[in-house]
């Protein structure tokens, strides 16, 4: 494999990262949250956390992290099924974490569909634990905003 680079995602990675997100099989596609405006605001908001792996100028992996100052939360991890295995989810985890760290944040937390087993079994591999103690609650503020999964074959 040709070498991975890790850096700061940009809103000029957006075209990328949406495409990349669109092939990952049951990754949930938020219809405001997940658009140019709403990545590109999130970005400005937390502009070193979130990152993108690249091995030969295109991107095969990215994560969405930001905190409120107290928590750090990462959202949308995920790579390229051809690239998986190599470490660049891990790698892109510890990058956002370090820089959380560098921000005075001391505790990370992160949300995974029950149904994303990919994704569940990666998290607790690198030793992220299941909160049960807990109960998570949504309020929805914009009913436009809703949630698509992708069915990839």
């Amino acid at each position: 494999m040709d070498r991975v680079i890790i850096r700061a995602m940009l809103p000029s990675d957006y075209d990328n990262v949406y495409a990349l997100w669109k092939k990952i099989e049951g990754f949930g596609i938020r219809s405001i949250d997940d658009s140019r405006e709403g990545v590109t605001k999130f970005i400005k908001r937390n502009p070193t956390t979130s990152v993108v792996a690249i091995v030969d100028d295109e991107v095969v992996g990215s994560l969405l992290c930001g905190h409120d100052g107290r928590t750090g939360y990462l959202y949308h991890v995920c790579v390229r099924k051809d690239m998986r295995r190599h470490g660049i989810g891990k790698d892109m985890v510890v990058r956002a974490m370090n820089m959380l760290k560098d921000e005075g944040i001391n505790k990370v937390a992160l949300l995974a569909f029950r149904t994303n087993e990919g994704g569940n079994a990666f998290w607790k591999q690198v030793g992220w634990k299941e909160r049960e103690d807990i109960n998570y609650y949504d309020f929805v503020l914009n009913e436009a905003n809703i949630t698509a999964f992708n069915n990839v074959d």
